[in-house]
């Protein structure tokens, strides 16, 4: 009997992290088991394409690398990573968490791409990974809702605060805005659940925002 696989999704600086941190902490509390992945894996060897690429050394712009090749990039990581860790767990019944999936590609990747081929691309990505690989299709996948000032101003204070300056895709404010338009293309078309983050023009807090989180979660389980 095959188990749940719930992916919390979003563009950069959308505060998925932190909501997928409030909902392992939510579940353990309560005492459900459960088994958590967090794409890309940067400590594995099956990540490496995907640290030259976010690194620059295929290029300095996201769109040096076309869409398909990273997607494959990424996909290795995610193959690698049911095989050996969640694979078998999930197939016996198990809960998985993953903060981004599959469902990433579509959009980070799919923002290289104009409206008219996204569609195309979306069911070449989709048909690759869950059918000719066999990678579970996810129950359910919410989609952390955000706008670009907002994503930006997320990003621009981690950077501050860290030190560091983010990868090729975080840099790129014109590559960001079409993430969004995957994003909220990919949403619609696929039956993703949207998390509002914002009311009002501003972010709603943290915990808010988890309280949609968990209700969610609660009904599929």
């Amino acid at each position: 009997m095959k188990g749940k696989l719930i992916v919390l999704e979003g563009i950069d600086g959308s505060g998925k992290s932190t909501q997928f941190k409030l909902l392992k902490e939510r579940l353990t509390l309560e005492g459900r088991p459960f088994r958590s992945v967090t794409f890309p894996r940067y400590d594995k060897d099956s990540s490496a394409l995907i640290r030259s690429y976010l690194g620059g050394e295929f290029g300095s712009d996201p769109g040096d690398v076309s869409a398909w090749a990273a997607s494959v990039f990424f996909f290795v990581d995610r193959y690698a990573s049911f095989k050996t860790d969640w694979g078998e767990y999930y197939n016996n019944g198990g809960l998985v968490l993953c903060d981004r999936y599959t469902t990433s590609n579509a959009i980070h990747q799919g923002a290289k791409l104009e409206p008219s081929r996204l569609g195309g691309f979306l069911d070449w990505l989709f048909e690759f990974e869950y059918t000719l690989m066999e990678l579970p299709k996810p129950d359910a996948v919410l989609y952390m809702d955000i706008d670009l000032k907002t994503s930006l101003d997320q990003l621009c204070g981690r950077q501050s605060s860290d030190g560091s300056v983010g990868d090729i895709h975080e840099t790129h404010a014109d590559y960001l805005e079409n993430c969004l338009r995957a994003g909220d293309f990919s949403a619609a078309h696929l039956g993703w659940r949207r998390i509002s983050c914002l009311r009002d023009g501003a972010m709603r807090t943290q915990s808010e925002i988890h309280g949609d989180v968990y209700k969610i979660v609660k009904e599929l389980l």
